[in-house]
């Protein structure tokens, strides 16, 4: 079992590598043996996550990727290859929220810049990770979605905050689930897997902005669980689809959410 879940001897690249759901994604794959690739348009926050994982023992490095720029992109993966020779794992982890608004408040100009980095972004890093997977023979991409993608926004759980859910995120995510099965059904015959894994809310994030009382209490009240996702509970499920204990599974759409679409 200790060799299933092994990394060792994979190469992953996570965007958004140093945000949020960011940092425990490149931990768990790190501590799993991966040598781990930490990309954003913060490259210095990228390296310095790099270096507290290095300190740890295990393999990371911190590099720039603006995934709003074609240019940028084709230059960070071809420099990943020539320096660590192949990409086994391409987890789609960045997100813009630029921009987001509720339909009747949003403008074209705020719709597409959004969509630059979480539509077109998402599809040019996939793009130009899949001719290197082929090459070797495999590979697999793991996208980051949300339960915003599974099921529609319950208005309501936001009660008098102030809070809502963007109508371009709800967009955005269903949307990526459909590009992670149509991803599995065309490159299964490449030997490359795709699969994409939902948190649903995260703590964290959540408890850095204040007057959200309501919100926090609605949520926990409409969660089986009773509570919100810590970083612990994204590393499990990222290191399964990423390892061989997860080599039979792709096209899968894994909802990390403590119940919450289960009703």
């Amino acid at each position: 079992m200790q060799h299933l879940f092994s990394l060792e001897g994979k190469v992953a690249i996570v965007t958004g590598g140093a945000g949020f759901f960011g940092v425990p994604i490149s931990t768990a794959l790190a501590e799993a043996g991966a040598l781990v690739i930490i990309a954003s348009r913060d490259v210095e926050k990228c390296q310095q996550l790099a270096e507290s994982i290095r300190a740890k023992g295990w393999q990371a490095e911190g590099m720039a990727l603006n995934l709003e720029n074609e240019s940028s992109i084709a230059t960070f993966v071809k420099e990943v290859k020539q320096r660590f020779g192949r990409i086994d794992v391409l987890v789609n982890n960045a997100v813009s929220r630029e921009g987001f608004a509720n339909l009747e408040d949003i403008d074209v100009e705020s719709w597409e810049r959004a969509q630059r980095i979480n539509a077109t972004g998402l599809m040019l890093m996939t793009r130009a990770v899949v001719p290197v997977m082929k090459a070797q023979g495999g590979g697999n991409i793991i996208n980051i979605g949300s339960i915003q993608g599974a099921v529609g926004p319950n208005f309501p759980v936001y009660g008098n905050t102030g809070m809502t859910s963007p109508v371009n995120y709800t967009y955005d995510k269903w949307g990526m689930v459909g590009f992670t099965k149509w991803l599995a059904n065309f490159y299964g015959r490449y030997n490359i897997r795709a699969n994409c894994i939902s948190p649903g809310g995260y703590g964290p994030g959540v408890m850095q902005t204040a007057g959200r009382d309501e919100f926090v209490e609605n949520y926990k009240r409409l969660t089986p669980l009773g509570r919100f996702a810590e970083d612990d509970d994204i590393k499990g499920p990222v290191v399964f689809m990423a390892s061989d204990a997860a080599a039979f599974i792709t096209g899968h759409h894994l909802l990390v959410d403590g119940g919450w679409t289960s009703w």
